[in-house]
């Protein structure tokens, strides 16, 4: 799952009519809801699900980060078979590491400022009415406050070593995107494509010679037509009304095609045209096809401008994961965790 690292938030989860809850392992803020059911209110909640180095993760934790894995479970009365045991795996291993990340912050002995309690405990709070937040704390912390704040204090503790341990470490500068592109040519390569629309007409399989002769004229007709359009919409919208192939529901637009997956005859046709160029009718034995030319895209090498704002963002995020498995390899080494 994606750690987040909201810069002073505590962790929040939608709860029930009247309540929300603060998780013990989500760094994410959530707003209140209508629909969601509270979980510390589910039979069994308190039930055990794993101990890391004594301290107790609940079912009540797990579900909470489950729904935050798949929030969609919220609306949809719980989260679908087919996907729970996945779904449950993963947020059984992310609280395990938040707890385990939380227990070094311990060791540590990092604090938390007064001041960012106190913003932290008041975005709690003007989450919700007066009467709401009583029901919350009643409901969530055994009507504790001290409970709530050592909840919130959990949670700031956590985003502060994951930003210390992963964020502030996965940093890449405009120079290493550079060499990363440099480096790895052959990741930026792609191979000659063409994009085309096309128009096709296509007899019975086993076509009578009347059938075949019919076809032969639907063909032409289509293509006195076809020469006719200025433009791909309205190469498209003919393609819509007569062609015979699946394409037609895209207004004949086929993707950028490798020469390796056009078929022989089309490629031909295609090497000889300009983009904007129709073409004249291309049999396939019984069948046939006319093409409009979108573009045409020879083999290189992407340029590094037109992938740099994707580098940008994709090489933090995978130095973040290889940090943040680096850290749960760590943490594990010397730790006692048992799933029950």
């Amino acid at each position: 799952m994606k750690h987040k690292f909201p810069s002073t938030m505590i962790f929040l989860l939608a709860t029930s009519l009247v309540s929300a809850q603060v998780a013990s392992h989500t760094p994410t803020v959530f707003k209140p809801t209508q629909t969601a059911k509270p979980a510390a209110a589910d039979p069994g909640s308190d039930r055990p699900v794993a101990r890391v180095n004594g301290v107790v993760l609940t079912a009540g934790d797990l579900l909470r980060e489950e729904y935050t894995i798949f929030p969609y479970g919220r609306q949809h009365n719980g989260i679908p078979k087919d996907l729970e045991p996945e779904i449950r795996a993963g947020a059984l291993k992310m609280i395990v590491f938040e707890e385990l990340v939380y227990q070094e912050a311990l060791r540590r002995k990092m604090t938390v400022p007064a001041a960012t309690m106190q913003s932290a405990e008041a975005e709690f709070r003007k989450q919700f009415s007066p009467d709401q937040y009583q029901a919350a704390l009643q409901t969530e912390f055994h009507g504790s406050v001290q409970e709530l704040r050592g909840k919130i204090r959990r949670s700031l503790l956590i985003d502060e070593m994951m930003k210390a341990e992963i964020e502030a470490k996965s940093k890449v500068t405009p120079a290493e995107v550079r060499a990363y592109y440099d480096s790895t040519p052959k990741r930026f390569e792609h191979p000659e494509t063409f994009t085309f629309q096309s128009i096709s007409v296509l007899p019975p399989a086993k076509a009578t010679p009347s059938q075949s002769q019919e076809g032969q004229k639907r063909a032409q007709d289509a293509l006195r037509q076809a020469k006719t359009t200025k433009t791909s919409e309205q190469f498209g919208l003919l393609a819509e009304k007569i062609s015979d192939d699946d394409y037609r529901v895209m207004m004949g637009q086929h993707k950028p095609l490798p020469v390796e997956q056009i078929a022989p005859q089309v490629l031909k046709a295609l090497r000889g045209m300009k983009p904007g160029d129709v073409s004249d009718v291309i049999q396939f034995e019984q069948a046939y096809t006319i093409v409009r030319l979108g573009a045409h895209t020879p083999a290189g090498e992407t340029p590094f401008e037109e992938v740099k704002a994707q580098l940008e963002k994709e090489l933090p995020q995978s130095r973040q994961n290889e940090l943040r498995s680096q850290l749960d390899k760590k943490l594990r080494q010397n730790a006692k965790v048992e799933e029950l």
